[in-house]
């Protein structure tokens, strides 16, 4: 894949002003507002290194959060962050595209780096639409000018068609970054070379992915098996005729996700036992963790798996050659209800096949293990990597086939 698309070998940025586009999207600190995890600055550090010391005017493009959450904030710190992993003095201007940030722009000498305000500030950013459409926001209009070359490492947003993401591969030359380069290879590479017996563990709280993806990879055979958990598992084991309670029943309804009940019935029904759902489960009763068998459940809430679906789904990772894992099995923010959690993630650590974690909460909760070195790959984008798995194209990447040589 990566033969597609230009990458940072394909242009000669000495003197040039080159934007990059990075997600550097942190998780923060909600009382004191500071950066609880710099995975992602670190992760792009190298691009920006690389053109630092390439000679290129480093101008870099970035969010944080959206409009309406605690944590959407300006890029001040990050900056500051980011000056500390590199070792280098990391400017920052507080706003886009104003005569402020073009000025910053422009007064760039070779390799220096400036950091523009968090793009979701920009009310045109947050909304989905063409390149070409993108192409004729403020955003790029104003911007274009001024670049020479533009980069896209923001492979954790590159299923969005926003336009500091796609519009500028309209009418600018482009290229992948490091970190979008890596991802897509890596990915594509394990999807187009899978050894059998391939497990795919899917859990998490987006159910519409995972069942997309679980449709994808047994249709295509890419997988032999489907280890369902979270409030995937859920669903699926409603789908299988269990009765899972009614406070589970009316959550999942309450979320807007019945339809998810049938779709799954419909695999269940395609592909037979290649789809596992939970033998057991855990539920809180009176504070505590009681685990369930699947027959039993009772009208209690369901916060994990329980201990012999963790056996179960054990021995299928360790008989497995390619293992593929998104989304964790439960609350395991609780640490009642992170056995399921946990042990998955340290059956793959201690697998001898190919482990690929599909970022987002599963990443976080690998990194949290300190078991990110035992795996294969660690995606750093759940939503991008999750919609490779599923078969879908993804929006930034095909403007960067599509780009301005």
């Amino acid at each position: 894949m990566a033969k597609e698309f230009n990458t940072i070998d394909d242009f000669d940025v000495e003197d040039k002003t080159v934007l990059v586009r990075i997600d550097i999207n942190s998780p923060v600190d909600p009382s004191s507002g500071i950066i609880l995890d710099d995975t992602r600055l670190k992760l792009h550090a190298q691009t920006v290194k690389e053109l630092s010391n390439k000679g290129a005017k480093v101008v870099l493009l970035a969010h944080q959060s959206r409009p309406g959450k605690k944590d959407f904030s300006t890029l001040a710190q990050h900056a500051e962050a980011l000056s500390d992993i590199l070792n280098l003095r990391v400017k920052y201007v507080d706003s886009l595209f104003s005569n402020s940030a073009k000025d910053a722009i422009k007064a760039l000498r070779p390799h220096e780096i400036l950091l523009l305000e968090n793009a979701r500030f920009y009310s045109e950013e947050t909304l989905s639409r063409t390149p070409l459409e993108q192409s004729k926001t403020h955003l790029v209009t104003q911007l274009s000018p001024l670049i020479d070359y533009f980069v896209n490492d923001a492979f954790a947003a590159a299923h969005r068609s926003q336009a500091s993401l796609v519009g500028f591969t309209v009418n600018t030359p482009s290229a992948a970054g490091r970190v979008m380069e890596k991802e897509l290879t890596v990915i594509q590479s394990a999807l187009d070379n899978v050894e059998h017996p391939c497990v795919f563990l899917l859990g998490g709280m987006k159910p519409e992915d995972s069942i997309d993806v679980m449709e994808n990879v047994l249709s295509n055979e890419t997988a032999d098996s489907v280890l369902t958990t979270g409030i995937v598992g859920n669903i699926v084991l409603w789908a299988s005729g269990a009765d899972i309670g009614e406070v589970n029943k009316q959550f999942i309804i309450s979320k807007g996700y019945e339809d998810m009940v049938s779709r799954s019935k419909e695999l269940i029904e395609r592909f037979g036992d290649k789809v596992k759902y939970p033998i057991d489960v855990a539920c809180q009763i009176d504070g505590n963790r009681v685990d369930i068998d699947s027959s039993e459940i009772p009208n209690e809430s369901i916060f994990d798996i329980g201990e012999k679906t963790i056996a179960f789904y054990a021995k299928e990772i360790r008989n497995a050659k390619y293992i593929f894992a998104n989304g964790p099995a439960g609350v395991f923010e609780d640490p009642q209800f992170a056995m399921g959690t946990e042990d998955l993630i340290n059956a793959m650590a201690n697998s001898e096949g190919f482990t690929l974690i599909g970022g987002g909460h599963i990443a976080a909760a690998t990194a949290g293990l300190g078991l990110e070195e035992y795996m294969s790959h660690l995606s750093s984008g759940g939503g991008a990597c999750i919609s490779m798995l599923a078969g879908k194209k993804l929006a930034a990447v095909e403007a960067l086939k599509n780009s301005k040589d």
